[in-house]
């Protein structure tokens, strides 16, 4: 059999694990061929291809990227996209398609299964919000990379009596935040789930400090929103600018920034933000996030050869199983209520609102 490959949306550590574990499976043990389809949906649309083999695949389990590279193209965007895609899958004498990606990419998988394409969908996301799946390869690097910055500003923070804002990825769901607050003892978590208000982690860190403690550490996600008087409940995000990419999502970015600002304003103790934005993405994956991206290549290219198309492999508790593609797109998968307690039990309990602390 011959198969397609892409690798669609952002980077992630684990890209180059998942390629060469369905490239090598692939040939070994089911004698297929493969082709893959360069930066994202956009191979498929502009006719950018490149042939897979054994050769092709040596040597970049541990490299970071793709080298199938990736864009945030979206088919159903471009006139005639689809159909388009479909094109290209049978000029290349694709007869299945592997697509890694996250919610946007398979969302498009979903839309060529629905047209009759056998189509397999990998999940990639380091934000870990991909529902269907325990686990996104990804995650654990970034992870990683957050708490190693964490400890670092940690003893800046404390040799200057400063306040250090982190800020972390995470557009709709908290779980680096999460994870790396938790994990580099952070102060202050905020995420997207709960929205906080400003003056109440002002609060915490006045009280913070006035029990001895000079120097507090706040991480944040990109996608943190402020609780307003409009919305208290789902509070308003911080965007850089108007513009939105292809799939509809607009640019995060700069909470860190203005937190940093407000916390300043309304304590006095001089506050300092660091950004951590691509550096989480970048370089080689963890040795969990090889063993795990590894697994979701053979069981991708597994569920290739028994037929599971309209799939997903994902890891439900230490298996790797089948989902449709229709349930891991159907909803974002955010950071649940234990979790939330399991932070909110080990931050400091300095005023009487849970909020206050923004778990």
């Amino acid at each position: 059999m011959k198969v397609g490959i892409l690798t669609g949306g952002g980077d992630c550590p684990g890209l180059n694990a998942v390629i060469r574990a369905i490239v090598r499976k692939g040939v070994f043990h089911y004698e297929d061929e493969f082709v893959g389809f360069l930066e994202g949906w956009r191979g498929l649309l502009e006719d950018k291809a490149m042939p897979l083999d054994l050769s092709s695949v040596g040597g970049i389990l541990p490299r970071g990227g793709t080298i199938l590279r990736t864009s945030r193209t979206n088919p159903a965007k471009h006139p005639g996209g689809i159909d388009q895609c479909i094109e290209s899958l049978k000029k290349y004498g694709a007869q299945a398609l592997i697509a890694v990606g996250g919610d946007d990419t398979l969302s498009v998988a979903q839309r060529l299964h629905e047209k009759g394409i056998q189509v397999v969908g990998v999940p990639k996301t380091i934000d870990n919000d991909l529902a269907g799946t325990d686990y996104t390869f990804g995650f654990d690097t970034a992870v990683n990379v957050a708490t190693g910055a964490i400890d670092r500003v940690h003893t800046t923070a404390e040799a200057h009596n400063r306040v250090m804002v982190v800020e972390v990825m995470g557009r709709d769901s908290g779980w680096i935040a999460m994870y790396s607050g938790i994990a580099g003892g952070a102060d202050v978590i905020l995420i997207p789930e709960v929205p906080f208000d400003i003056d109440k982690v002002a609060e915490t860190i006045r009280l913070r400090h006035g029990r001895g403690r000079y120097f507090s550490i706040v991480v944040v996600a990109e996608g943190a929103k402020f609780s307003t008087d409009v919305d208290p409940e789902h509070g308003a995000p911080i965007v850089q600018d108007m513009g939105r990419d292809e799939f509809g999502h607009a640019r995060l970015g700069g909470i860190g920034n203005i937190l940093a600002r407000e916390i300043e304003k309304r304590t006095g103790f001089e506050t300092r933000t660091v950004v951590l934005g691509h550096i989480q993405r970048g370089g080689s994956p963890s040795a969990f996030d090889r063993v795990l991206a590894t697994r979701y290549g053979i069981g991708a290219i597994d569920m290739v050869h028994r037929n599971e198309f309209g799939c997903m492999a994902a890891l439900r508790g230490n298996k790797v199983v089948s989902v449709p593609l229709a349930d891991a797109i159907a909803k974002t998968r955010t950071v649940d209520k234990e979790m939330i307690d399991v932070a909110f039990g080990i931050l400091d309990k300095l005023t009487k609102d849970k909020e206050a602390v923004a778990d």
